[in-house]
């Protein structure tokens, strides 16, 4: 049977497709929603940079739109998710803790994430600090005394929070809260009183075995190379396991026109992937995009799959950077066409879009320019913005927009949106 060949732009879509960005929801979110969205990426990464809203609350606005970002905490609070390393510091569903345990029962391979001789230096202080926590019960690091500027100018970590992290780390340990996105910490077996490691924990091959078949229903549309990433997963080859799936018939090969290699699509895009081979499979949906969210956060991927060459620059020296501080990307029915440059000034009610600057190529009409704006408002009304301004945007814009323009009937601005 001849392998389907797809369009470049059908493949994006079943990319999207998988990760909820196909089309628009049309209806008013729920609490549940928030839930399910984050089973079907898998995973929703933590980032507390809050120039607009913080990376999680806008993964899950680009999929939900105008929702309650308290409901991800209650969702957290209620054991529906719990908090740990997979691609970076994530939220996942609790269903999952089996898959990560392996982790947390051998954290020596977690790299930074923890030290054993710092282990080793403070064994008593970490034992203490247990002790307390399974007498008076949960803590935040802010509980303890005030951590202080070192010599060099950084702030030093006071010694608990390290030991907080480690705990954290090795799986003594779990978020039972956030409280105004601070981390409350808990003992695991009170949070999970049934967990019992030798029945529920799987081994850290059988683990890396299922992160990676997850791996391939999240992207949807995938090579050999894009897999790994999804969970962080070093030294493993794919390879084997995609014979056994083909075989099985969990996934198929595709061709995609104008890429090279082997690309595979999911099972699950079976639909999908019929109206793709009819050129029939559109995306829809127009959003700003969390630098952390899954479609942009495998750099490689986004450059090999949309042409979009993106870096994150908070980090880097302002005279140095070539976009801005934390810019968006801006998801255009299937394209990723841009990235804007936004800060929420939450005081003034006022959302800026610092600069906003096209990607090579990128034609103006008018059905991307009403996208665009809409898009914009969208984002600024969720935030609880007033008033969108305008600052370095295309000459084109400039001169149809002027210098920003009201946002019509805004909401409360709910807790963890700006700065």
């Amino acid at each position: 049977m001849p392998i389907p060949v797809i369009s470049l732009s059908s493949a994006r879509a079943l990319h999207l497709a998988a990760q909820g960005l196909l089309s628009p929801i049309k209806r008013q979110a729920c609490p549940d929603d928030v839930v399910t969205a984050i089973d079907r990426m898998g995973l929703l990464q933590i980032d507390t940079i809050s120039v607009v809203a913080r990376s999680p609350y806008l993964v899950l606005f680009s999929r939900l739109g105008d929702y309650r970002p308290e409901w991800l905490e209650q969702a957290l609070a209620s054991r529906k998710l719990f908090e740990y390393w997979a691609h970076e510091a994530c939220f996942l569903p609790i269903d999952d803790f089996g898959l990560l345990r392996h982790r947390m029962l051998q954290p020596q391979g977690m790299g930074w994430k923890y030290s054993q001789e710092w282990v080793q230096q403070h064994q008593q202080a970490i034992d203490e600090l247990l002790q307390h926590i399974a007498v008076q019960g949960p803590v935040r690091s802010a509980d303890f005394s005030a951590e202080k500027k070192g010599a060099n100018g950084w702030w030093d970590w006071k010694p608990e929070k390290r030991h907080l992290e480690i705990l954290f780390t090795s799986g003594k340990l779990m978020v039972a809260e956030r409280r105004n996105f601070h981390r409350v910490y808990d003992l695991t077996e009170r949070l999970l009183p049934q967990w019992d490691d030798d029945v529920h924990a799987l081994p850290e091959a059988m683990a890396q075995q299922q992160m990676l078949t997850r791996s391939c229903r999240y992207l949807g549309v995938f090579k050999a190379e894009w897999l790994a990433d999804y969970y962080r997963l070093k030294r493993v080859s794919p390879k084997p396991l995609l014979a056994t799936l083909l075989q099985q018939g969990e996934i198929s090969q595709i061709a995609i026109d104008g890429l090279e290699g082997e690309f595979y699509v999911h099972q699950s895009l079976a639909a999908e992937l019929a109206l793709a081979e009819q050129g029939k499979l559109k995306s829809t949906v127009t959003c700003l995009l969390s630098p952390f969210d899954p479609v942009v956060w495998d750099r490689r991927r986004a450059l090999e799959l949309f042409n979009f060459d993106y870096r994150l620059e908070c980090y880097t020296p302002k005279e140095k950077r070539q976009y801005g501080y934390f810019t968006l990307p801006l998801l255009q029915r299937g394209e990723l066409i841009g990235r804007v440059d936004a800060k929420m000034h939450r005081k003034q009610g006022v959302f800026e879009v610092i600069s906003f600057h096209l990607e090579s190529g990128v034609k103006l009409g008018k059905q991307r320019c009403q996208d665009i704006r809409q898009a914009i408002t969208r984002t600024a009304k969720w935030h609880g913005a007033q008033q969108v301004s305008l600052g370095d945007v295309p000459a084109s814009l400039a001169a149809e927009w002027g210098q920003g323009w009201g946002v019509p009937s805004p909401q409360p601005s709910p807790t963890g949106r700006g700065s």
